[in-house]
């Protein structure tokens, strides 16, 4: 089968999306703590099924990136989105090092999102890409705190580094960031990352 990181690009805007392989035990670890392993792993299925589908037709470059192995064999179709492995001890290492392979890779409009947010929409993508015409970053806050969409024109490595990630502080300390840069941003709707059994919209609740 085609590796799909051999694709020629389409566009000079780029999608990143962080995925965690879906194993047993492995994924949705705070939510398992309440609903048990199998379900976890059944919602996080489900939520990646969402972000694949309202992310697939959007007119940019996209490439998936894997926390331990690519799968060729997958929900990811080959022929639209391209396979990478996540790279860095930590989740902002891990971005940027996808932000930095991205810009060199001679794309000018770059966004990461992840697999957790239920409520996200195609919209949210696209204003993101129209947002960073005229912005230098574009945020998409979440509820808890953290992000769940970051969007940048070229490379501000300070906003991965010295955080706490996972925790309430993230995204306000990333705003600080942006500020101390003398950056223009511009936040996106807030939204819901699915961690905990109480962020779980009524159409997952009996799932698994």
């Amino acid at each position: 089968m085609k590796n799909a990181s051999t694709q020629p690009s389409i566009s000079d805007s780029l999608l990143i999306i962080f995925y965690r392989n879906p194993e047993l035990g492995k994924v949705k670890t705070r939510l398992a703590k309440t609903i048990g392993e199998e379900k976890a792993l059944a919602i996080y299925i489900k939520l990646a099924s969402h972000t694949r589908e309202i992310v697939q037709s959007e007119k940019v470059d996209k490439v998936v990136y894997y926390s331990h192995f690519t799968d060729t064999e997958d929900q990811w179709p080959n022929v639209i989105f391209k396979k990478k492995i996540q790279k860095g001890n930590d989740l902002g290492e891990k971005m940027d090092n996808a932000f930095t392979t991205a810009f060199a890779e001679g794309y000018k409009h770059v966004c990461i999102i992840g697999t957790d947010c239920f409520e996200l929409t195609s919209s949210h993508v696209s204003e993101a890409y129209i947002r960073l015409k005229d912005h230098d970053v574009v945020m998409g806050p979440a509820n808890d705190g953290g992000y769940y969409l970051l969007g940048m024109n070229q490379l501000h490595a300070e906003v991965f580094q010295n955080k706490a990630w996972s925790t309430a502080a993230v995204g306000s300390d990333t705003i600080d960031d942006f500020r101390k840069l003398g950056l223009t941003y511009f936040l996106l709707d807030t939204l819901t990352d699915v961690d905990e059994e109480k962020d779980l919209p009524v159409s997952m609740r009996f799932i698994g």
